[in-house]
């Protein structure tokens, strides 16, 4: 059994109606309690909680650092490819897109990671493009030790692997992945992705178990905002979510909430989402699953990211390039998506403190034991 047998009994439709059929009734039962269900979650994610958000956020701001305390944990994207072999229609890297393409030597690969250390990151996310003759296992194989002599703590997010490839990678050393389904609508993900093994459906949403039958250490989860109606594509990544923490219980989880960005190619119909109703996503996470982390991206500018520092997430990227080589030899032709957030580490460290908290470079969990007992004090 995978989570792909329990996708089959949800219906998108059902859960649709259920959603949208919440009344203001059942949102304050959802805030009464401490323990939310999928009801629960799905009566704060609908419009009918939309005058609660300020309850929500101070909740969901009390729970996160009573959980995580006074800590934001910065991290850095590394990309070593933008090849891919996909055609995916809202990804700058899509095979069908004209742009120069480049993958990392093993001595760029070194040069990018002095550049990254020097800005004073320890905990690495490594990005590719899908591509598996030229961009797979035997490619990281070979990155992941020069990467690991740099960072304590790497996270990849590249194309889903076999339970065997992704064994091999954790005795190299590697500690997390991410991998995101983009939509759990069927026949959306059919129509924007278009060629390569990307289309198979089952492939990816199985990945999580592959990686929770390896006992990886950290996974995260997440759907493209944009391609589908936020609000179902997010209750069905909190089903998944659940499935994964009851079955593979020695992992720990992350969830991310990309919106969709400009990039070559581009997207028609995009179903946006506000500043608002972004808020709105996350203190639903933070109180349906209030140990689990909650990751932003430079995708989103700096004053809402600024504002969300203290409401409920847990990690955030700071000075990202978004292309092969965009550390040390500055190349911009290249990116997968263009970011929002572009101040440097430093200032974002600076705003960070502004908010009352501690950045922390290493992974949560690995530094908290060494972090002086104030700093986990609730705020004032």
């Amino acid at each position: 059994m995978s989570f792909y047998s329990v996708w089959e009994t949800l219906s998108w439709d059902d859960i649709r109606l259920q959603l949208y059929s919440k009344t203001r009734k059942d949102v304050e039962v959802a805030l009464s309690k401490q323990q939310l269900n999928t009801d629960d979650f799905m009566a704060l994610l609908s419009p009918a909680a939309e005058p609660y958000l300020p309850a929500m956020a101070q909740r969901s701001q009390q729970l996160t650092r009573q959980r995580f305390g006074n800590t934001l944990q910065l991290f850095i994207p590394l990309y070593l490819s933008n090849l891919c072999a996909n055609d995916c229609s809202y990804c700058g890297f899509s095979m069908s897109n004209r742009l120069k393409r480049k993958t990392l030597s093993l001595a760029e690969i070194e040069e990018e990671c002095r550049a990254i250390k020097a800005k004073g990151f320890d905990t690495l996310l490594v990005v590719t493009g899908e591509h598996e003759s030229k961009v797979g296992i035997d490619y990281f194989r070979q990155a992941l030790p020069i990467i690991k002599r740099y960072f304590s703590y790497v996270m990849f997010e590249v194309q889903p692997l076999s339970s065997d490839e992704y064994r091999e990678l954790r005795q190299l050393g590697l500690d997390s992945v991410m991998v995101y389904q983009e939509t759990y609508q069927a026949n959306t993900y059919a129509k924007h992705h278009l060629k390569g093994k990307k289309r198979d459906f089952r492939w990816r949403l199985e990945t999580p178990d592959r990686l929770g039958e390896c006992s990886i250490d950290k996974m995260g989860l997440g759907s493209l905002i944009g391609l589908e109606d936020w609000r179902i594509d997010s209750t069905f990544t909190a089903i998944h979510l659940e499935y994964l923490k009851r079955r593979y219980w020695r992992s720990r989880y992350s969830l991310s909430f990309p919106r969709l960005r400009p990039c070559a190619g581009g997207v028609d119909n995009i179903q946006s989402m506000s500043d608002k109703q972004l808020v709105q996503l996350i203190c639903a996470y933070r109180l349906r699953f209030p140990e689990v982390e909650l990751s932003l991206s430079t995708r989103e500018e700096q004053s809402l990211r600024d504002g969300l520092f203290n409401l409920g997430v847990t990690s955030v990227s700071a000075e990202s390039k978004t292309q092969p080589g965009g550390y040390a030899n500055e190349q911009h032709e290249l990116e997968q998506f263009s970011i929002d957030d572009d101040r440097t580490v430093n200032e974002v460290a600076k705003a960070i403190k502004a908010k009352g908290l501690q950045p922390v470079w290493q992974d949560w969990l690995n530094e908290l034991s060494a972090m002086p007992p104030e700093t986990f004090s609730s705020p004032e």
